[in-house]
């Protein structure tokens, strides 16, 4: 898929991996639409990403289904449809037991991580078909496959993201809709209370993770790499 002109949707797009995956998105042609929760944020970001091209946004949190219909519906009423669905949004509640954690953060894990990328995908293939195909990327994690303690939701959010991936590929690749889920290690954003510094430049960027969807989006429409596992070349040694 050329990305030059496309319609791409970034949930979570106003900072770190979405910001990256947007900003690598909109340079490479693409007409980009971002949702976010902080509507500052949101603001400066479309603004941001309009010096490279064309971008609008909408405000939008996830875990509502009616919120994530009424964001694609307008994606579609500005740019006349969507090619392109990366679910980026996510959360973390990190060092907590099972014990510790209440039902609400372990709820919203769920919600969040899970259920915002369903209703995404739900609202956005019908989209893709009238378009005569699309690519959905959903971003999980490498603790989608490798359990932590004290990271059981998250854990539980991105395991369940990597099988809902894996199915939906095979639902929809009649339909040329190409589905991939990209499984980071670290990267260096605020996310889980880590913030950007020259200590973590060990770490993935954003912009790493953004070169993947370019990728991914670059590759011929025979070929498809469902799942792609990224790491830090070079942690520090233990």
């Amino acid at each position: 898929m050329s990305v030059d002109g496309k319609i791409a949707v970034v949930t979570g797009g106003t900072k770190g991996i979405g910001y990256g995956i947007a900003e690598k998105l909109v340079e490479n042609g693409a007409n980009i639409f971002i949702c976010a929760r902080d509507k500052g944020e949101l603001k400066t970001a479309v603004e941001d990403l309009s010096r490279s091209g064309r971008a609008e946004g909408e405000i939008c949190d996830v875990r509502s289904e009616d919120q994530v219909r009424m964001t694609l519906q307008q994606c579609e009423r500005v740019f006349g449809g969507i090619d392109i669905l990366v679910n980026n949004a996510g959360i973390g509640y990190f060092g907590k037991t099972v014990e510790e954690m209440n039902g609400d953060e372990f709820r919203q894990t769920l919600e969040t991580n899970l259920h915002g990328v369903f209703y995404s995908c739900h609202y956005a293939i019908p989209a893709m078909k009238k378009r005569g195909g699309g690519y959905i990327i959903n971003i999980s994690s490498l603790a989608g496959q490798n359990p932590h303690a004290k990271m059981a939701a998250y854990n539980a959010s991105k395991f369940g993201l990597n099988g809902f991936s894996e199915a939906l590929m095979q639902e929809v690749r009649q339909d040329n809709i190409k589905v991939s889920y990209i499984c980071p290690g670290s990267v260096n954003t605020y996310f889980g209370g880590d913030a950007p510094s020259a200590d973590q430049a060990w770490q993935l960027q954003p912009q790493d993770i953004g070169q993947i969807v370019i990728d991914l989006l670059n590759m011929d429409q025979r070929a498809l790499p469902s799942k792609v596992e990224i790491r830090p070349s070079k942690p520090p040694a233990k």
